[in-house]
């Protein structure tokens, strides 16, 4: 095995990937098999590196800016080039100038004591469409001149030793440097006149944050028109010929929505999901940096509670229990849903109001209305318990294949059929494959937008356990009263469609959770840019 050149723990120099320019790193690990070594620069970022690419930090000594001795050669040139020098009637006398060595060493030093501080800023990441600029915590705030919040920075003191490598290797281009300096300037002036100007800058900052979805007006047409919309759906299947030209549906009794027993069922379901998630089996793996630099861990037993749940299922079934009761009391299970959302929504969002500031979503605004729907807490969690990972992936996912499993077994009793019908097939295998899939790559969840950047609250509850297990399902409750033949080449032609909308879905999801896991790899192959270290 060869021998590594760098321990762990070692602070050297490292070069950035397609570049010549080398920056202090920390060296983590070292792959014996690949001979690669993982460091850290200064700003959190960690690559691999070949151990050509790392050299010590004596290979960047500082040169001294005077030299002891000289070569005979030099000395000679030197005296005869002062000895042909003619003054010209303009220059002053000698005595009355000041050294030329004298006023280079004043220049040497104040060099010198402008690079002695260096000033690093985090990695900002947009890989979608909103800005997240810190990993998994607050938002970026913008100022009038659209620098974002120096809070960030971190600064990292060098010694005068180290000085002219900081000089000589800057994280920035001469010219963008000079224009940061200035606007440091201009916003240092900003903020020290007062305590007055300063708060009103902040709120000013706040003010003209952008909020998502049409900010409170969009939030509150969104919470109440979706449950609406839910049962008009649901109703417009009910009809014998559901279309547009029967538009409104007739609407049921109020009283008759409502069912303790459905509710009951529901609220069962939540917590024996809740019980399969919090069993000990799966491993165990951390989610992305927070603001603090913490990592969350999370168990990835989803494909598990899925197995368990079936088998839950198919002995109940065994036992006579009757799933046409889904399907018959679908509407007032719908909305046994959306009560719990709704009332899972008023415990987030005000545990959330007891949360450190650093634990808020980066999408929570200050206004209750627009934080309550979009939610305000970024993990809220019971002990190790996190709420907002369960229910992205277990009762909803999970939920939407039982109800597809009853509504098979509705159309066999309504339609009076020995077997299910081939669209009913098509569509609980699509969906099944869909879901399975979903929970055997439970780790992608980590980075998606839902987990980093946006909190825990109507939004997603809402989401997560109405919108995805009665909407989703919203096909095969159709084909229980509106049956439709399909032959089977159309049965082989969609399946053979599916399967290739599939592998583009699997093949892209893979990618993209491969980059917001490790965007170096990309970077160092080429996929795309480093992203720009902003001041």
């Amino acid at each position: 095995m060869p021998s590594r050149k760098f321990a762990d723990g070692e602070v050297v120099r490292g070069r950035w990937p397609g570049s010549s320019l080398y920056y202090e790193v920390e060296i983590l690990s070292h792959n014996s098999s690949s001979q690669l070594y993982t460091v850290k620069y200064k700003d959190g970022t960690e690559l691999e590196l070949k151990e050509s690419d790392i050299k010590p930090l004596t290979s960047f000594r500082q040169r001294k800016s005077g030299s002891t001795s000289s070569s005979p050669s030099r000395r000679r040139g030197s005296r005869s080039r002062s000895r042909s020098r003619s003054r010209s009637p303009g220059r002053p006398p000698k005595s009355s100038r000041r050294p030329a060595s004298a006023s280079q060493q004043a220049d040497i030093t104040e060099m010198r004591k402008e690079v002695l501080e260096v000033k690093l800023t985090p990695l900002v990441l947009q890989p979608f469409g909103n800005s997240i600029n810190r990993y998994n915590g607050e938002p970026e705030h913008r100022e009038r001149n659209d620098i974002p919040h120096k809070n960030t920075q971190e600064k990292f003191h060098l010694s005068e030793e180290s000085s002219y490598t900081s000089t000589q290797y800057g994280l920035r281009p001469r010219r963008e440097e000079m224009k940061l300096k200035e606007l440091d300037s201009k916003e240092e002036k900003t903020i020290t006149k007062g305590p007055t100007s300063s708060r009103t800058f902040e709120m000013t900052a706040t003010q003209k944050k952008d909020l998502e979805f049409g900010g409170v007006p969009g939030a509150c047409l969104i919470m109440l028109g979706l449950p609406a919309f839910l049962f008009l759906l649901l109703l417009m299947c009910r009809q014998k010929e559901p279309s547009l030209l029967n538009f409104p549906p007739p609407l049921p009794a109020l009283y008759g929505l409502w069912e303790t027993r459905a509710f009951g069922a529901y609220v069962l379901w939540f917590f024996v999901q809740a019980l399969f998630a919090l069993l000990p089996i799966g491993k165990v793996v951390e989610g992305t940096p927070l603001t603090d630099g913490r990592r969350l861990k999370y168990r990835l037993n989803g494909f598990y509670a899925f197995v368990l749940t079936s088998a839950v299922v198919g002995a109940a079934l065994f036992w006579g229990l009757d799933l046409y009761y889904v399907y018959r009391h679908f509407l007032q299970l719908a909305l046994a849903a959306i009560v719990f959302s709704v009332v899972l929504s008023v415990y987030l969002y005000v545990r959330a109001l007891r949360a450190p500031p650093d634990e808020l979503s980066p999408a929570s605004s200050g206004n209750a209305i627009y934080d309550f729907f979009i939610g305000h807490e970024l993990n809220p969690r019971i002990g190790a318990f996190d709420l907002k990972y369960f229910c992205e992936l277990r009762p909803g996912l999970i939920g939407w294949v039982v109800i597809n499993l009853a509504m098979l077994f509705a159309e066999m009793k309504v339609q009076g059929r020995a077997t299910p019908s081939l669209a009913m097939i098509l569509v609980n295998s699509f969906q099944l494959l869909y879901v399975v899939d979903a929970l055997w790559n439970e780790e992608a969840v980590l980075t998606t937008m839902d987990i980093i950047h946006d909190g825990f609250g109507f939004m997603l509850a809402f989401g997560d356990l109405v919108w995805v297990p009665f909407i989703y399902s919203f096909q095969a409750f159709y084909l229980v009263h509106h049956p439709n033949e399909v032959s089977w080449p159309a049965a082989c032609l969609i399946t053979a469609l599916k399967l290739c909308g599939y592998i583009i879905f699997r093949c892209s999801n893979t990618q993209k959770n491969a980059f917001g896991k490790k965007p170096s790899c990309f970077w160092m192959v080429g996929l795309c840019s480093p992203p720009q270290l902003l001041g």
